[in-house]
């Protein structure tokens, strides 16, 4: 049977007790709806299809980001990039309980981020709100009436992929100004442009994952969580003879934070506007298919487990295909 109760601050509180189920109670600011819903969770017992909202109900989402951060965060990859984006949502939405968290509220911050900040960041965020709620549904028993609400609303499209090249002599300025930079980052943008590498493979790669007589290196807890061997052309091979010394014990001696910062530095040295490190990997991969490698062969290299993602680096034109079909 339902008890509904005025309490002092004005709300109404409502629990229901049921023979074989467990109390469940919940506030109103009017009485009708107190009622309302009382009817409707007694119902729902009796017909045997009732999940209490309790957790949802009382559940802060700043705590839910707070132990997704500390339970589930050390086992994904970029770390730094997720507490950041976390800390972000939590100032917007972490004062709202799990079940108070609906898709309007959901636009709302959508459409308020998108005049601040790009659509992909936004949907980076829109994602990590669902990926949060969605493991504290199936984790953490937090049952959540409506479902995802980040489900219910629209999320801001995939962007198209960059496909920024090297053009006419960039690479040779580049390269030049990354000699007079100084350090390894001469040997690690030719290694990238050779590889395909991804910036925490380079940073990470250490000698002992070099067989030099093979002409391979084996990478390590990749971004897929995979290990993979990959193969190293003349020109990367002479690239690792030509180092001396890394005194952190990598192949290259520099952070992936560093690394960064460094090529951004070595571009502006070489006024090479719009190029990001990642695009040396778009450049690598572009010059395999260019080469006649096939898509699995490319994918081998350099990890990519999307192979219609991979497909866009083909760059595949119509003038280029002239004189196979006429062979």
């Amino acid at each position: 049977m339902a008890t509904i109760r005025k309490r002092t601050s004005g709300s109404w509180e409502v629990s229901v007790r049921k023979k074989g189920h467990s109390q469940v109670y919940k506030s109103f600011k009017t009485k009708a709806a107190a009622e309302r819903w009382a009817r409707e969770v007694e119902t729902e017992i009796e017909r045997g299809s009732f999940i209490s909202t309790h957790s949802a109900d009382t559940t802060i989402f700043h705590d839910v980001i707070n132990r997704y951060l500390a339970e589930v965060l050390p086992t994904k990859k970029s770390q730094h990039q997720v507490i950041s984006q976390a800390n972000g949502i939590k100032k917007e939405l972490g004062q709202y309980s799990i079940s108070a968290l609906s898709p309007p509220i959901l636009a709302h911050y959508r459409d308020k981020r998108l005049r601040m900040v790009t659509g992909q960041t936004v949907r980076k965020d829109l994602l990590l709100i669902r990926r949060m709620l969605t493991h504290a549904q199936k984790e953490w028993e937090i049952y959540l009436p409506r479902g995802n609400p980040v489900s219910s609303i629209t999320v801001p499209t995939q962007p198209k992929g960059r496909d920024r090249r090297l053009v006419d002599d960039e690479e040779e300025r580049l390269l030049d100004a990354a000699k007079e930079y100084g350090g390894n980052i001469r040997h690690l943008i030719t290694f990238a442009i050779e590889t395909g590498m991804r910036r925490g493979e380079l940073a990470q790669m250490k000698w002992e994952h070099i067989h030099q007589k093979k002409h391979t290196a084996t990478l390590y807890d990749t971004k897929n969580s995979e290990d993979r061997t990959i193969p190293l052309s003349s020109k990367a091979i002479a690239v690792l003879n030509e180092i001396t010394s890394t005194p952190s014990g990598s192949v290259f001696g520099m952070r992936p934070d560093s690394i960064t910062q460094a090529f951004i530095r070595v571009c502006k040295r070489a006024q090479i506007s719009g190029l990001r490190l990642h695009d040396l990997r778009h450049e690598a991969t572009t010059r395999f298919f260019e080469k006649g490698l096939s898509i699995m062969e490319v994918s081998s290299i350099t990890g990519h487990k999307d192979l219609a993602m991979l497909r866009r680096y083909t760059h595949l034109k119509a003038e280029d295909l002239v004189d196979k079909l006429d062979n």
